[in-house]
C-alpha cells in the first residue's frame, strides 16, 4: 500500500508517521489489489483530527475522526475504515452468491414506508370470480380508478391480471403451463 501523509498545523514527526503507517499496514491483507491511503493529520484549537482516503479498485473510503489526541484520533479512524472494508467484502460476498440486489438496492425508506421485514396492515379485497373475456376486463380497467384490473379468463379458466403501462399501454400476466 502507498501511503502519503501530509501534517497540518502540527510539526512532521517519525513516530506519528510510523504509528499511521503500522495501522494502514494491516489493511493490504484485507484488501485486493494495490491501494494508495492519503492520510492528513492536522490540528485545531485542541482538536487532533486525522483524515484518510483509501483507494483500491473499486472501493473508495473516506474518513475523518477528531478527538483529544492524535493517536486516539487514528486508533478510531483505522476503526472505521476496516468496519468500511469489512462492509465492502460482504456486499461484494453477496454479490458473488446471487443475490444481486446488493449492489443495486439504493433505496430509500421514507418514515411512512414500511421497511422489509415490518409487519404490515393487508386490506383483502374480494375477486369477482365471474369469468369474463379479455376485451371486458380492459372495460372494467378503463372504468376504475386502479392501475390493474385481476379476473378469471373465459378462454382458459385461468386468473389473470391486465394492467396499464407507463407508457399507456395494456399488459397481460396470464399464467404459463
Amino acid at each position: 500500500m502507498q501511503v502519503t501523509i501530509t501534517f497540518k498545523q502540527i510539526e512532521a514527526s517519525d513516530p506519528l508517521k510510523s504509528y499511521v503507517n503500522k495501522k494502514l499496514k494491516r489493511f493490504d491483507k484485507m484488501l485486493e489489489g494495490p491501494a494508495e491511503a492519503n492520510v492528513v493529520l492536522s490540528v485545531e484549537k485542541i482538536r487532533h483530527i486525522a483524515e484518510i482516503t483509501l483507494t483500491s479498485g473499486s472501493l473508495n473510503i473516506h474518513a475523518k475522526e477528531a478527538s483529544e489526541s492524535m493517536y486516539a484520533a487514528i486508533d478510531i479512524l483505522a476503526d472505521k475504515v476496516k468496519s468500511q472494508i469489512t462492509k465492502h467484502k460482504e456486499k461484494i460476498k453477496k454479490h458473488l452468491l446471487g443475490n444481486k440486489s446488493s449492489l443495486t438496492d439504493t433505496r430509500e425508506f421514507s418514515i411512512d414506508e414500511p421497511l422489509p421485514g415490518d409487519v404490515v396492515d393487508i386490506i383483502e379485497e374480494p375477486l369477482e370470480t365471474k369469468p369474463m373475456d379479455i376485451e371486458d376486463a380492459v372495460i372494467e380497467l378503463a372504468s376504475g380508478k386502479k392501475s390493474f384490473y385481476v379476473f378469471v379468463n373465459a378462454r382458459t379458466q385461468e386468473v389473470n391480471v391486465i394492467y396499464k403501462h407507463n407508457n399507456g399501454k395494456l399488459g397481460l400476466i396470464a399464467p404459463q403451463g
